[in-house]
């Protein structure tokens, strides 16, 4: 197991009740709330925003995160903001990096694009080199991603979604045997309080979830996925 679970929270405003106003405003809440308690990296997945509302969001975002920095034994922790799929977005906003879906673009071919924008005046607050996440679904994929030098991978789906009860779960041995690349791997896919610790001990290097943030006190669940593991 990891020394310190790592936490990935990945949003979706349409899960809040209310007008887009009302859903925004919870989001970015939330955000402010993950941010606050701890939670290592935030993925802004909001695919079906248009550019200019997602680049909004965005800033707002990093805004957030930036006022939220913890201090704890004398070190500056703060979460990263990385956004699905958009670097573009990402370099315009100054997030941390990207989440790419499987069989997209390399990581490789994101962190060249991402030199080559790196004196572009309005996006020199950009860190130098990005943080990349990359959506997987077998343990050759993942032993891809690390190949290409993607920052870390997210493994999914590991146990059956109550929204998704048709998709095919990869199972904790699949995890295992993914957890052996030489790169962080995170679990996703059903993951709930009882069975996080299943998927710390087969080696995953953190926790990723939607519902398991958004629906709960993100403190709480800090607390109870950090003593189990």
């Amino acid at each position: 197991m990891a020394e310190r679970t790592l936490l990935y929270y990945i949003t979706d405003r349409t899960a809040f009740p209310g007008d887009e106003s009302t859903r925004r405003r919870r989001l970015l809440d939330k955000i402010a709330e993950a941010a606050n308690a701890g939670v290592d990296y935030i993925q802004l997945r909001e695919k079906d925003l248009h550019t200019r509302e997602l680049e909004s969001l965005a800033h707002e975002a990093v805004q957030i995160i930036r006022d939220q920095k913890l201090t704890i034994d004398n070190r500056q922790l703060a979460t990263a903001l990385l956004i699905n799929f958009r670097t573009d977005i990402a370099l315009a906003t100054a997030a941390d990096g990207v989440h790419l879906p499987s069989n997209d673009v390399s990581p490789e071919e994101i962190r060249a694009a991402w030199k080559c924008d790196a004196g572009v005046p309005d996006r020199e607050n950009s860190p130098p080199d990005p943080l990349i996440s990359v959506s997987c679904h077998s343990p050759q994929e993942v032993a891809q991603a690390a190949a290409n030098a993607a920052t870390f991978a997210v493994f999914a789906p590991v146990f059956e979604k109550k929204d998704a009860p048709a998709s095919h779960p990869t199972g904790l041995d699949a995890l295992r045997q993914a957890c052996l690349a030489k790169i962080p791997v995170f679990a996703l896919g059903g993951v709930t309080l009882q069975n996080a610790e299943s998927c710390l001990h087969a080696g995953a290097a953190g926790i990723a979830a939607i519902r398991l943030f958004q629906e709960n006190n993100i403190a709480t669940v800090i607390h109870t996925l950090r003593r189990d593991g």
